[in-house]
């Protein structure tokens, strides 16, 4: 495994070996001790998600309240998704820049987002299916959104598919209405540096 940090401090792209003959592939997609070298801490698995999507669909930008927050260790097994983290850690030098990664099932690489950033995704195929390891579980309260067209974020969202195709963002009813980073962090939302940063270090011992 080949790990890249990313331009937002503390989120890194992963890419897998592959092992190819005329039966198939395997890779190994996770592997703790890697995974420690390079968060300085091992990753407590609490739940595993699953999501289909059409091409076009966005999901996020998502994160949760910190402490504990919600790590995620992200991949698409099926498709192709542009894969997206934002720092919204007020205080963060970054504070409000972005990163990306294409997940898809040719070069098959993860991304890892710790505590205290958000997370969203483009579906660039039919029936993409993203597979997510989580530290902590399904909590709606503490749990939030910042609007993925925000334009003070800027993310820039893919227009054609991975066929060529057009494609615009399709979001969810509730992402649809979710607030700007700016009126996220004046509702007091938004993870502080300071409290993520106190938060991993609980995590490193």
């Amino acid at each position: 495994m080949e790990y890249r940090e990313l331009s937002v401090p503390g989120a890194w792209e992963i890419t897998p070996r592959q092992f190819g003959d005329p039966r198939g592939v395997f890779l190994e997609w996770f592997k703790s001790a890697p995974f420690a070298d390079a968060a300085g801490h091992a990753f407590d698995l609490e739940q595993a998600n699953l999501s289909v999507s059409a091409a076009g669909v966005v999901r996020g930008i998502h994160f949760a309240d910190v402490p504990p927050g919600q790590a995620k260790y992200v991949t698409c097994a099926k498709g192709a998704v542009l894969d997206v983290v934002v720092d919204i850690r007020v205080g963060s030098p970054t504070f409000g820049t972005w990163d990306a990664v294409l997940l898809d099932d040719v070069d098959r690489r993860a991304i890892y987002l710790p505590e205290g950033l958000g997370h969203a995704f483009m579906s660039l195929e039919d029936d993409s299916t993203v597979l997510y390891l989580c530290s902590a579980g399904y909590s709606p309260g503490r749990e939030h959104g910042i609007h993925p067209l925000d334009p003070e974020v800027g993310i820039d969202w893919p227009t054609t598919a991975r066929d060529g195709s057009p494609i615009e963002p399709q979001l969810s009813d509730k992402d649809a209405v979710a607030p700007s980073l700016a009126q996220a962090r004046e509702q007091g939302l938004l993870p502080t540096q300071e409290d993520v940063d106190a938060y991993l270090a609980t995590l490193r011992g």
